[in-house]
C-alpha cells in the first residue's frame, strides 16, 4: 500500500471516496457527514492546504484521511504543536478489511513522529462501536468522551514519541 499526499487535482477523488464512506453509513442507519463535509468546496481547500492523504494500490485509490496540526474544536485544551490529529477516515468499500485504516493511520503515527509531535490524535462518535475497536486495537488509549455538536464523541490518543 502507498500512502501519498493528494495532489490538488485530486480533491476531486478524495470527494468521491468520502461521499462513499457518508453513503455507506447513512444506508446502515449510521449518518456521519454531511454532503457539505463531503462536497467538493470543502476538500478542494483542505487538499490544496496539503491536509489529505491518499491510500492506493497498482493506481486502485483504496482510503483517505486528512491530517490537521490542530483540532481547537474537539481537544481545545490541547497545546499548540504537541498532537497531530486524524479526520475523516475513510476506506472505499471495495477495499474494506484489507487493512487500509491500519495503513493509513500507521502513516498518520509515523507523520506525526516526524513532526515532532509526541501525540497522534482523533474522535469519532462515541457509540460507532467498531470503530473504537479498530483504533483501541491499533493501540489508541481513551483520553475521555465530551458532548459536543449535540452528541457524544470518544477521544483517543496515541504516544508516538517518549
Amino acid at each position: 500500500m502507498h500512502i501519498e499526499p493528494a495532489l490538488s487535482t485530486e480533491a476531486p477523488a478524495v470527494a468521491a471516496v468520502l461521499t462513499e464512506a457518508a453513503q455507506w453509513l447513512a444506508e446502515g442507519g449510521r449518518p456521519l457527514w454531511s454532503a457539505a463535509d463531503t462536497g467538493l468546496e470543502r476538500i478542494q481547500r483542505d487538499t490544496d492546504a496539503g491536509r489529505y492523504v491518499v491510500a492506493k494500490e497498482n493506481g486502485d485509490w483504496a482510503g483517505v484521511m486528512r491530517l490537521d496540526l490542530e483540532d481547537p474544536s474537539f481537544w481545545p485544551e490541547i497545546a499548540p504543536g504537541s498532537a497531530l490529529f486524524v479526520h475523516k477516515l475513510a476506506v472505499r468499500r471495495a477495499w474494506a478489511g484489507r487493512g487500509v485504516s491500519r495503513a493509513l493511520l500507521g502513516h498518520a503515527r509515523d507523520h506525526a513522529r516526524a513532526l515532532g509531535r509526541p501525540w497522534l490524535r482523533l474522535d469519532c462518535v462515541a457509540d460507532r462501536t467498531a470503530l473504537r475497536t479498530l483504533y483501541e486495537g491499533f493501540g489508541f488509549a481513551l483520553h475521555s468522551c465530551i458532548d459536543l455538536r449535540g452528541g457524544t464523541f470518544a477521544r483517543y490518543e496515541l504516544r508516538v514519541n517518549g
